[in-house]
């Protein structure tokens, strides 16, 4: 018999692991970083904010779909390991600081927990046993955990979160620290208004008289370099995005103060509190922050002011004590809409006019100013508007003029009837005003579709409406632009820009301001730009090229309130301070 002269060979163990297959994540990961940051480097580029909202989580949910369908791990490892990603967001999403959920933890702490996951898995995508995806698993956390460490106030114009650590202490902190130590009992300083003085007011309310942001009856000098603004007086003042009213020496502005709302009345030539109105409410969102949104008015003799969650109330001038008050919540049968309640109110022939967006006919309600009953209510766009009602007149006849994200909306205001519904759609909201270049004409700003121009004329029945043209050289967010000499300034985007009223071309666009806001000074051919970064800047008003004349640094923060001019004061602030200047003439 032959023998068997070859060794008999190990039977082969398949190992049941295999490397990963990573080089379509490696590929993934820097486009993830380049889409949160790309907004920074092209301001510029339409709608480039949205990279950095949605990229860097449909990246993630890629790099997911890479691990459950073509990574190369065996079955269970891809479960448990999808199952270990969702318990590391959701114990990340118990400790984090309140302000870091809802988007600051879907736009940031996921991404980073898929992107920490990821790293992990290609470090040790070598490694051939479970321990690999229990170190991802690890390393998820611990990239998700860095969001325990920071609070949120909110994001800027461009999307980018406000983001501070969790233990330092915010301007608002300091702010409540220091009212902590006033008398509340102990008299304000000095004189106090009166109502007679606040009958009628030399800026009334958002935006000035007309709420066009046009400063005029004065000169300024355009030197800033051998005649700069002169500071007057800085105060710390309680986070919100209201603006100025002012009569008589007074300045009356909303803020929060720690779990209240607060109406306060300062004296315009010191900057010391007169008085101050509180209201139990904290309204605080994702993107926009904390705080009041909407400014006052000053009419009849009283401070009329709407907070964010939906109070609305008229307030002694004299020392801000309630004379009536109303839960528009109640009469519009609504919550807060996302950003809150934001419309400044409007007080022209004895009512104080709002938009809420309510159900039904509770769209915009007339309020009487005398006692707060209402008046008369109407059908207005439920969503889509965070623009405040605006007076105008076409043909020797008054309205009131709506601007949302689906239409622009003229009615009669004596009784709210619709006189016309102008089509105007947008993909979004609308958070700005309208303007009016001519007795017939006006000005539809929005942040997609860009400008629009249109021309009414007067019928039997109302008014009709036509497009004269439509240009995508103005497309603003929530920044209101303003008309001088046949042009329309404003920012496109988070850059100033000039379009020419006759065709709406584009005359020049440059200047990066971020998403700040303007006035006018009609008299000096000036603008005054306050930069979202705080930064005063001073520009001729000229459609022939864009001419940056000065730029000081004025406030510290993110700045997105209505600058006043009165006389030859200048007053701005925004959620941490507020300055005044006096301009030379």
């Amino acid at each position: 018999m032959a023998s068997n002269i070859y060794p008999q060979s190990e039977p082969q163990v398949s190992q049941p692991y295999k490397p990963l297959r990573i080089w379509i994540p490696i590929l993934l990961l820097p486009l993830m970083v380049v889409a949160r940051f790309i907004p920074k480097w092209f301001p510029e580029v339409e709608m480039i904010w949205m990279a950095s909202a949605f990229g860097p989580g449909l990246i993630g949910l890629s790099l997911l779909g890479w691990w459950i369908a073509v990574s190369r791990a065996r079955w269970f490892e891809r479960i448990l390991g999808f199952i270990g990603l969702i318990l590391a967001l959701v114990i990340t999403a118990v400790a984090v600081h309140a302000t870091m959920r809802g988007a600051p933890f879907i736009v940031m702490t996921l991404p980073m927990a898929i992107a920490g996951f990821t790293i992990g898995l290609i470090l040790f995508s070598r490694m051939l046993s479970f321990w690999r995806t229990a170190i991802a698993i690890l390393f998820s956390l611990l990239f998700a955990s860095f969001s325990v460490y920071l609070k949120s106030n909110g994001a800027w114009g461009n999307f980018a979160f406000d983001m501070d650590w969790r233990w330092k202490q915010t301007a608002e902190d300091r702010f409540i620290a220091e009212l902590a130590k006033k008398d509340p009992k102990k008299p304000a300083d000095g004189r106090t208004p009166t109502r007679q003085a606040f009958e009628k007011a030399d800026w009334p309310g958002f935006r000035g008289p007309s709420r066009d942001a046009i400063q005029r009856g004065e000169k300024f000098s355009a030197n800033w370099k051998e005649n700069p603004p002169a500071e007057l007086w800085r105060i710390p003042v309680g986070p919100a995005w209201s603006s100025f009213a002012f009569a008589d020496g007074f300045l009356v502005t909303q803020e929060q103060r720690d779990d209240q709302e607060a109406v306060v009345c300062y004296d315009a030539e010191n900057g010391k509190e007169v008085w101050s109105h509180l209201n139990e409410s904290r309204f605080f969102d994702d993107l926009g922050g904390l705080g009041p949104r909407s400014s006052p008015a000053i009419a009849d003799g009283s401070v009329f002011a709407f907070g964010a969650e939906g109070w609305l109330e008229r307030l002694n001038a004299e020392n801000g004590a309630v004379e009536w008050k109303v839960d528009v919540r109640t009469v519009a049968k609504r919550k807060p809409p996302m950003w809150g309640f934001s419309c400044s109110p409007l007080v022209t022939d004895g009512l104080v006019v709002i938009h809420v967006g309510g159900s039904e006919d509770k769209g915009i309600l007339a309020f009487d100013i005398a006692n707060g009953e209402l008046r008369w209510s109407a059908p207005a766009s439920r969503e889509g508007s965070y623009s405040s009602v605006h007076e105008a007149t076409f043909f020797d006849q008054k309205y009131l003029v709506h601007l949302s994200g689906e239409e622009a909306l003229f009615l009669d205001p004596k009784t709210g009837k619709t006189t016309l519904k102008y089509p105007c759609k947008i993909n979004g909201y609308r958070a700005l005003q309208p303007a009016f270049p001519t007795a017939n004409r006006m000005l539809i700003p929005g942040e997609f579709i860009g400008t629009r121009l249109i021309e009414l004329t007067k019928t039997e029945t109302g008014l009709e409406a036509k497009e004269i043209w439509t240009s995508r050289g103005l497309k603003s967010d929530f920044n209101d632009a303003v008309l001088h000499k046949g042009n329309f300034f404003g920012f496109d985007g988070g850059i100033f820009s000039c379009i020419d009223l006759a065709d709406g071309s584009r005359k020049w666009k440059n200047g990066r301001y971020g998403k700040g806001q303007v006035i006018a000074l009609a008299d000096s051919d000036l603008l005054i730009v306050v930069a979202e970064t705080g930064e005063l800047v001073l520009l001729e008003a000229t459609a022939e090229k864009h001419r940056e004349l000065a730029k000081i640094p004025a406030l510290d923060g993110k700045t997105w309130n209505h600058p006043i001019v009165v006389k030859d004061r200048l007053y701005i602030r925004n959620a941490n301070e507020a300055v005044c200047y006096r301009l030379a003439k």
